[in-house]
């Protein structure tokens, strides 16, 4: 639908405002060194930075340890031909280079200078290119037209150790092969056997058709089109990368290329595929209509005309979008860390044959979320992954090393598995500190119980968690709305299958689990009705009945509703007198690390008892993320300066803990800071027992805690795994509803180690 000249102009001062305010441009520079004292100024520049310098003359290669080349990457482009604008110049070209970089450290945290030079002259242009090697590890051409863009990527390639990619030609390529590859699959056919009709014969177009001739398609099975029309041995004008394809008999129609053809490729124009064409095609057709932001046809019209086509464009209101942004982030990314002289075939390849594999799994929680609504199920309309998809960086980027390391191009030998798990840990957070919790949960294998079986988020998460064998989910819920949900959203886990449902509306255990639960509470008020309507109505005291009765081994509940409402049930079925509740310890993983906090939900007013009670405990809690505990006691007091209730509350937590065999460094009462700053703590008093910042925050009273695990999550853009319960032998965990998918993932991976390891 064309927007009326008024939303036009709101949306065009939008995106003007979008790129002035609150300061022009999209990118900036800061220091990755600390820049603070006269000391680090020596070291960073005049003396220190000569050391550097020498090492580097005596063996250049060292320029990868020694600086940023390793993680820098240079955007060029002389803006001959710059998205739908065309020839617009080096200037006005800015803001799209600007935003190719921010797409790079969006996307694979690779560090950018976007630089537009004034030089049409090709190889004028790839002789400046040459000469910034020494500051680039890569470097990325982008919107050069064609025929110049060859002769730029081939000089700049024969010349220079380092890569050189035009994205517009070998992205694009990459991300079409890897949707064809796909279409293919589902289609039942070959790459040898098909034949492929293309509009378009510039950059894009010519990569995309040598990136299929790579998968397997012959090039006499090529048939490319050109504003001269089809491509013959007599065609003038073309450069050595199109005469390649010039294999069809002069004067063919579009017509008569298309009649049984199986796949047609257009990066041309607008409307440049008639309908009724599509309907000659091949059965079940592959229509990749690429021109932006209008493609050569609609979806709708192809579809009509063959319902069984597969169909990509460039758009992101269409399905199966073909985007670079899926390719050059990742490609770069494995790129650089192997050191690698060059992007060859056998990287690109890599990369295809992991773009194509991402879509063909379930899709991740995080996409799921991101695209909520969307049907992200492998099929016709799901041939190529998302853009937001985090698993993209770990998968495509340890690919492309691989092939590099194998393909004999990289300068450096990675370990694999090991580069996997660095580059997981910079898309998920939690992944480096939840990996030891995983491979305890691995070994235990016990039956997690869902409270909120119906929620999304909880389907993720037991998708996840049957993926990964790691724990049995048991899910709380109406059979027929998790089937519904889990359909919709193209997940694969199957109820009775891959983990059981209990249904509070017809559950054959219901008779056992309102008896349980009301001999556990008909002293407390709770008639056989009333344990009967709980029973059938309250899903946080149905699990954890069924953990009470051994039905399951852990509960997870909290998704909806309030922490105290859901502590309640779980304390009325699982509190002993070993198993108490002690407090809710939240992890939030920072930029430099994990930080602990408690109590964040259970003893709004802790005593002292409670308190010691707490400390304990989390130290033994931190001991399961491979940690050893820190534990900083934090109040309005500090070390007896002020008769305050928070620090009469410490000191007498921590005279109990004195009397009692800790192992773990504890020390208190102080304010957060001095927990944090080993130096202003050593000033205030010295030779106190804490070595190091404190790794665990523990307050008086929930108010403290909760603004302080509120405010690293939001001010500090912490992560927070939890919280986690403790004192309940790992039987119960009760979330907030803020929880993520990934959240739920980690929590029930905590209440997946066993019981009698953690309390």
């Amino acid at each position: 639908m064309a927007l009326d000249g008024s939303k036009k102009d709101i949306e065009r001062q939008a995106a003007l405002d979008y790129h002035e305010f609150p300061k022009p441009g999209k990118l900036e520079i800061r220091p990755t060194k600390p820049m603070a004292t006269a000391r680090d100024l020596s070291r960073a520049y005049s003396p220190g930075v000569a050391e550097a310098c020498t090492e580097i003359a005596t063996d250049p290669a060292l320029a990868t340890r020694y600086t940023a080349k390793r993680n820098l990457v240079a955007v060029i482009s002389n803006g001959t031909a710059v998205l739908g604008l065309g020839n617009i110049g080096a200037q006005a070209s800015k803001p799209v280079m600007e935003g190719k970089a921010v797409l790079f450290k969006k996307f694979a945290g690779i560090d950018c200078f976007d630089i537009e030079v004034d030089e049409a002259d090709p190889e004028k242009l790839a002789d400046l290119v040459c000469r910034l090697e020494p500051t680039f590890g890569a470097v990325n051409l982008e919107d050069i037209k064609a025929p110049d863009c060859f002769t730029v990527e081939r000089l700049c390639r024969e010349r220079m150790g380092i890569p050189v990619f035009h994205d517009d030609q070998h992205g694009t390529a990459i991300v079409v092969a890897a949707a064809a590859q796909n279409a293919l699959r589902i289609a039942g056919k070959r790459p040898e056997d098909i034949r492929i009709v293309a509009l378009g014969a510039g950059a894009a177009g010519v990569a995309c058709l040598t990136m299929l001739n790579k998968m397997g398609v012959p090039l006499k099975n090529m048939t490319v089109f050109n504003r001269s029309g089809v491509i013959h041995e007599n065609s003038e004008n073309l450069a050595p990368e199109q005469a390649i394809f010039a294999n069809a008999v002069e004067g063919t129609t579009l017509e008569q290329a298309l009649k049984g053809a199986d796949m047609f490729l257009g990066l041309s124009g607008p409307g440049a595929l008639a309908a009724d064409l599509v309907g000659k095609m091949a059965e079940k057709p592959i229509i990749f209509a690429l021109a932006n932001p209008v493609p050569e046809i609609m979806p709708e019209e192809a579809r009509a005309a063959a319902p069984g086509a597969m169909i990509a464009t460039g758009r992101s209101d269409f399905p199966n979008q073909v985007n670079n942004v899926l390719c050059f982030p990742f490609i770069f990314r494995g790129a650089l860390d192997a050191e690698a002289k060059e992007i060859n075939d056998a990287m690109k390849l890599a990369c295809v044959d992991a773009i194509a594999s991402l879509a063909r799994q379930t899709t991740s929680a995080e996409v799921g979320v991101a695209y909520e609504g969307e049907e992200l199920t492998f099929g016709p309309d799901y041939l190529i992954p998302k853009p937001f998809d985090p698993r993209l960086l770990p998968t495509v980027a340890v690919a492309v090393a691989k092939a590099a390391i194998e393909s004999g191009t990289a300068r450096r030998i990675l370990d694999l598995d090991a580069y996997h798990q660095t580059l997981e840990a910079e898309v998920f957070k939690s992944s480096q500190i939840m990996r030891r919790v995983f491979e305890a949960t691995r070994k235990s294998k016990r039956r997690i119980v869902f409270a909120e079986g119906e929620d999304h988020r909880v389907l993720r998460a037991a998708q996840a968690l049957v993926e990964d064998r790691v724990d049995t989910p048991i899910l709380v819920g109406r059979p027929e709305v998790i089937t519904q949900r889990l359909e919709r959203a193209g997940m694969t886990i199957r109820p009775n299958i891959d983990f059981e449902i209990v249904n509070p509306e017809c559950d054959q255990r219901y008779r056992d689990y309102w008896r349980a639960y009301h001999t556990q509470m008909q002293r407390h008020g709770v008639t056989p009705d009333l344990a009967k309507a709980i029973m059938r109505t309250n899903t946080t005291a149905i699990a954890a009945t069924m953990v009470h009765l051994g039905d399951a081994d852990s509960m997870v509940c909290g998704a909806v509703g309030q922490y105290h409402w859901h502590l309640n049930y779980v304390s009325q079925m699982l509190q002993t007198d070993q198993l108490s509740p002690a407090g809710a310890l939240s992890l939030v993983i920072l930029d430099d690390g994990p930080l602990f906090v408690a109590d964040t939900h259970v003893n709004v007013e802790h005593t002292p008892e409670t308190l010691a009670r707490t400390v304990i405990a989390a130290a033994r809690h931190v001991r399961r993320f491979g940690l050893e505990p820190r534990v900083g006691l934090c109040s309005g007091s500090q070390f007896g300066n002020l008769d305050s209730r928070s620090g009469r509350t410490m000191r007498a937590a921590l005279d109990i803990l004195d009397d009692e065999p800790c192992d773990f460094e504890y020390e208190g009462e102080m304010h957060t800071d001095a927990a944090l700053d080993p130096e202003l703590r050593e000033k205030l008093l010295p030779g106190n027992r804490l070595t190091g910042r404190a790794n665990v925050l523990i307050y008086a009273n929930t108010d403290a805690a909760g603004a302080a695990r509120n405010l690293l999550k939001s001010a500090a853009d912490g992560l927070e795994v939890g919280p986690i319960l403790m004192g309940m032998g790992n039987r119960a965990h009760i979330v907030t509803p803020g929880v993520t998918p990934r959240g739920l993932l980690n929590i029930a991976a905590l209440a997946g180690t066993d019981v009698s390891t953690y309390g």
